[in-house]
């Protein structure tokens, strides 16, 4: 999926990787759109527009989707279920899969040597 400069992309976590991905996104021709609970959370100092909600409002984020044209997360911990929510409407990037996998370390580990990939020794 290739975005047209000046697309709004939504932003999941308002820390300081959003701010990182805000700050590069602004000089590529991007908008961004932070949601964070936080109200002064650190991207929210550098996006276009922002969000203050708890992940759990269905209608803060049907609102959020609304105004962007693609989702992102900016940190694992983001619950899946808010961008599945989001995904029933705009394109989520990394998928919601890709953010439960990320959710839990084993089930992470699992998924990279099941298909293939190299991880160091473990056990549960």
């Amino acid at each position: 999926m290739a975005l047209e400069r000046g697309c709004t992309i939504g932003i999941l976590g308002g820390g300081q990787l959003g701010r990182m991905l805000a700050l590069a996104a602004a000089p590529l021709g991007f908008r961004c759109h932070v949601f964070d609970p936080d109200p002064k959370a650190p991207a929210k100092q550098v996006t276009a527009a922002a969000t203050t909600a708890t992940y759990q409002d269905e209608a803060a984020l049907a609102a959020f989707a609304a105004a962007v044209d693609v989702v992102t997360y900016e940190f694992e911990n983001v619950p899946a279920e808010a961008a599945r929510l989001l995904a029933e409407t705009v394109p989520v990037r990394p998928g919601v899969r890709a953010l439960e996998v990320a959710q839990d370390r084993l089930n992470e580990k699992n998924f990279v040597n099941e298909a293939g990939g190299a991880t160091a020794p473990f056990q549960a």
